[in-house]
């Protein structure tokens, strides 16, 4: 029985009910239900944390520590359980090094290709660099200057661990007497005993020279021996000076990837360019690695970008004028500074304008002069200096420049932070961004260079690995036949995983939790594995629903490879595709844990008691309202829009209404709506220092009074940050206690009743409630706190009550106890009440921040936002709000939207989700495709004249919809 299921008894963790479930194995198998219903709790927390751990136990007590180990689920006992695998929401990687191509391994594939098959061509001629002969290796030493000293050398060790005790043995007993280890010269037998753990450089010395004629038989049997020594690789080092045609370049060691030193030259049995003199040693995978000495751009260390002063930081509201402070770091300077007035007081007199123009009107030669400097042309600057004024003259720096020499000076990290938020990354002005050395550059695939083509999309990778074959020779083909197969099957399960329009380079931190997830998805069904068991969490988050079919396609391959895979879901067509669903419910939280429906579809379209099976059906629907609103009459327009993929384009939006923003994944609905209106719109409104994307002008912004922009990232990172923390509930709680009569009587202020401060918290767990105890090869132990019993907080301080209940007690209540517990204390009261509105009901008023998912992280915020007084004109931004959110919650969710444009406010939304795009009251359809191919709007205008557009996907999916 247990091999054609998985039978879970008992399961309890978290808020689960002790429920038995029997899943069958090698099928697609979906658990939804309301969000906070124990979906996760049974997916990862119970079935994959069991299978992991079991897997993980089966290895050495070596290997396990090397291992997350996951704590033991609360679950009676688990049969038929596989290896498992978790796919889940979190990004990738935030390492600036890591990429698409990198996550996915295209890119290992791709070095080993340019490395194997890769023509090196000359920077200078253009010209295929070819194999030097020994011949020619002597002629170019004899074109030197006569008596030009030198030392014929051996690169025997280039940046290798190791101690090479034995190697050195072996060239002393061949008749070598010096060597230069890291740079340093040594007779063989004083050389010193080499750390195992650094990479070493050892060269030996096979000849010492002076050009003059009839060297020339000597000079070839040197060669000789040099390249047998290296591999094919030799240097001549001058003694004194720099090889003719490189003076200004730096001398000295190359190592630590600092390039070829000015006094070497390079000589290769394989490539060199004899006119220039460029060479490469050896094309090895390594020298296309961006993270490897040997193949980054020495000026940006391989991240293709520095950090450098943004003017738009500098001078963020280009409203203001000097006097009234427009460039930032200079008017909030601590202490405030005379000085900086003084100086531009003088660069008024010099050229003319007045402190009192606003920044955006002064001329643009003036700009220039301010923010970069006289440019080494002296200027008369005035001082005052008590009541005695003074004149020099001198080039002025510039606000940039002052920046820059400040930043380099200091040695406070709190001034080094100052400055750094007036920094934004650019491109590496050396390599333009590529990352890699001009030698790894200079080698060519079919007349492309390895950056070129991983700043392809996916989509075109894909053509341009097709039509590869034909351009290369029968012996190049040969060599890279079973390369090409890996990359092209890799690109393949990206484009099926809907992710065609992502670029190879682009770095993993930039990625949605959607588009990471689908990403390991596509490496994981690379891999080719049978009889495993993966769980993932949401994949479809971020797709539009014409790439969902693509997404679902793919999860039934993986299924029919012989795994089980098991989907937390919430969409649709997900939840119609699956062999078997499981319905968590029938609340939240507490009121959840139990499984209301399981079956095939047809089971859970009859089951009276499921809310899916009830909107499945159409028995319950979210209402199509009767009337658009038509908005206040003022409109915001984003300008000649040109982030990322965005084509110039102008977008106008009618405040006072519920804007949707769609289009397929990738056609520029963040660029738009997060990188351009949002950051354009909390510059002007918030004085937010935040870079907008490039673009024209935002109009209609005088509309609005502030932008506030509620995302899914985490509320607090550590334990000690809740609901109650992140809402400002938490201190009118403390107040409330520090008011009660025992408290006053005690002498106790609010901070007592702090869990982060001295006095009133356990001092045993430190206001923690557990106690972390490391185990090494065995999961961490974490034991409730034997002082406090888990309470976090001292006996006295839990000896003060309101109506029988400590604030520990307060803290574990759910949020809708905690509303009518409150219901006499309106700013507590109210604050639980917009929580339990948004539908947050169920979590806990304490419960740990890194515990809430990505959709209840948002909807915090948004309650946050709702418990403040509205002005009735905010722009309110939100991505993708439905996430991790069920039928029933999209519904709660909307309803509270639509109150907030009924007070005047203005919300626009990202959004995938069709019920949420049918009730909008304004959509923006940008597209056709994604990436390149996207950037464009498609259609503008209300639901019904989105869905009569027939070049929109999303208008294609609405017409059913509005026609039901």
């Amino acid at each position: 029985m247990s091999l054609s299921k998985i039978v879970v008894r008992g399961a309890r963790e978290h808020n689960l009910k002790g429920f038995d479930v029997e899943l069958p194995r090698d099928s697609l198998i979906v658990i939804t239900g309301l969000s906070g219903s124990g979906k996760s709790s049974l997916a990862f927390d119970t079935i994959y944390a069991e299978g992991q751990r079991r897997y993980v136990e089966s290895l050495s007590a070596y290997a396990r520590q090397f291992l997350e180990m996951m704590q033991k689920p609360d679950v009676e006992h688990i049969d038929g359980l596989s290896p498992a695998i978790s796919i889940e929401q979190k990004t990738t990687s935030r390492n600036p090094r890591s990429t698409v191509a990198t996550v996915t391994e295209i890119y290992d594939y791709m070095r080993l290709l340019w490395a194997r098959v890769g023509v090196p061509y000359s920077p200078a001629t253009g010209l295929p660099i070819s194999a030097q002969t020994v011949s020619q290796m002597v002629d170019r030493v004899m074109q030197l200057p006569e008596g030009t000293r030198a030392y014929l050398l051996a690169p025997a060790v280039r940046g290798r661990k190791g101690e090479y005790r034995k190697e050195l043995a072996e060239w002393q007993k061949a008749g070598y007497t010096r060597v230069r280890i890291d740079g340093e010269m040594y007779a063989i037998e004083d050389a010193p005993a080499l750390d195992k753990k650094y990479k070493h450089d050892i060269e030996v010395v096979v000849d010492r020279i002076a050009v003059r004629e009839g060297i020339e038989t000597r000079l070839a049997d040197s060669f000789e021996q040099a390249l047998k020594l290296a591999e094919g690789l030799a240097y001549i080092d001058l003694a004194d000076g720099v090889v003719p045609g490189r003076e200004g370049e730096e001398t000295g060691g190359a190592m630590k990837g600092a390039g070829v030193p000015a006094n070497r030259i390079v000589f290769s049995e394989k490539f060199a360019c004899p006119v220039s003199g460029f060479t490469i040693e050896s094309l090895e995978p390594r020298l296309f690695s961006f993270n490897a000495p040997m193949g980054a751009c020495p000026a940006c260390d391989g991240l293709g970008e520095k950090l450098l002063f943004d003017p738009q930081l500098v001078v963020p509201n280009e409203a203001l004028s000097l006097k009234q402070g427009a460039v930032v770091p200079w008017a909030k300077s601590n202490p405030p500074s005379p000085y900086y007035m003084q100086v531009l007081a003088s660069l008024a007199a010099e050229f003319g304008f007045s402190l009192d123009t606003p920044w955006d009107q002064l001329p643009v030669e003036v700009r220039i002069v301010i923010l970069h400097g006289t440019a080494g042309r002296k200027v008369p600057l005035t001082f005052i200096d008590g009541r005695k004024s003074y004149t020099v003259e001198k080039a002025f720096e510039g606000v940039i420049g002052n920046l820059n020499r400040r930043l380099l000076q200091t040695e406070s990290a709190w001034m080094r932070e100052e400055l750094g938020k007036f920094q934004t990354a650019q491109p590496c002005e050396v390599c333009e961004g590529k990352r890699l050395k001009p030698e790894a550059l200079s080698v060519k695939v079919a007349g492309a260079d390895i950056s070129s083509i991983t700043r392809l999309s996916v989509a075109a990778a894909v053509d341009w690995y097709g039509q590869l074959d034909a351009q290369l020779s029968d012996q190049q083909r040969q060599i890279a036949r079973a390369i090409l197969k890996e990359i092209n099957e890799r690109l393949g399960f990206l484009n099926n995983v809907g992710l065609d329009y992502l670029n190879l380079d682009r770095t993993s931190g930039t990625l949605s939790g959607g588009e990471s997830q689908r990403i390991r998805l596509a490496s994981q069904i690379g891999s080719g594995l049978s009889g495993v068991l993966y769980v993932l969490d949401e994949p479809s988050i971020g797709l539009h629903q014409r790439d969902n079919d693509m997404l679902l396609a793919t999860l039934r391959r993986l299924r029919d490879l012989g795994n089980t895979v098991i989907v937390v879901e919430h969409d649709e067509d997900a939840i119609r595709t699956a062999d078997h669903i499981v319905d968590l419910g029938p609340g939240a939280g507490v009121h959840g844990g139990e499984i209301v429906a399981q079956g095939n579809l047809q089971d859970i379209l009859s089951a009276e008691h499921s809310l899916t099976g009830q909107y499945l059906s159409g028995r319950r629907s979210i209402a199509v309202p009767a009337k658009r609103r038509k908005g206040n009459g003022h409109k915001l327009t984003v300008h000649g829009a040109r982030a990322n993929n965005l084509k110039d384009v102008t977008v106008s939006i009618p405040l006072g209404t519920f804007t949707c923003v769609t289009g397929v994944s990738g056609s520029g609905k963040s660029s738009l709506t997060l990188d351009t209106l949002h950051a354009g719109a909390a510059r002007v409104l918030n004085g937010a220092r935040v870079v907008a994307g490039p673009h024209d002008k935002i109009t209609g912004l005088e509309f609005c009074d502030k932008v506030i922009e509620i995302d899914q990232s985490p509320i607090g990172r550590t334990p000690r940050s809740n609901p109650a923390t992140y809402t400002g509930a938490f201190t009118q709680i403390r107040d409330w206690f520090a008011g009660l009569p025992e408290a006053q009587a005690r002498g106790y202020k609010p901070g007592r009743f702090s869990f982060n401060v001295k006095g009133g918290r356990c001092e045993v767990c430190q206001g923690d409630g557990l106690i972390k105890i490391e185990m090494h090869f065995l999961p961490d132990v974490y034991v409730t706190c034997e002082e406090c019993h888990g309470k976090r907080y001292n006996r006295e301080t839990l000896e003060v009550k309101f109506k029988g209940l400590s604030i520990a007690d307060v803290l574990d209540m759910t949020i809708e106890d905690a509303e009518e517990f409150f219901k006499a204390v309106p700013p507590i009261r109210d604050k639980m009440h917009m929580l339990n509105e948004v539908g947050l009901g169920y979590v806990k008023v304490g419960q740990q921040a890194t515990t809430l998912s990505g959709g209840e992280a948002q909807r915090v915020k948004l309650a946050k936002e709702l418990s403040r007084r509205s002005t009735g004109q905010t722009l309110y931004i939100l991505d993708e709000p439905t996430t991790g959110l069920h039928f029933e919650d999209v519904r709660k969710l909307l309803e509270v939207l639509q109150r907030l444009v009924d007070g005047g406010n203005s919300v626009v939304v990202i959004e995938h989700n069709l019920d949420v795009i049918k009730v909008a009251d304004w959509i923006v359809d940008l597209g056709p495709e994604g990436g390149v191919r996207g950037g464009e709007v498609i259609a503008e205008g209300t639901p019904e004249m989105v869905a009569k557009n027939e070049r929109s996907f999303t208008g294609g999916y609405l017409a059913p919809l509005l026609r039901r």
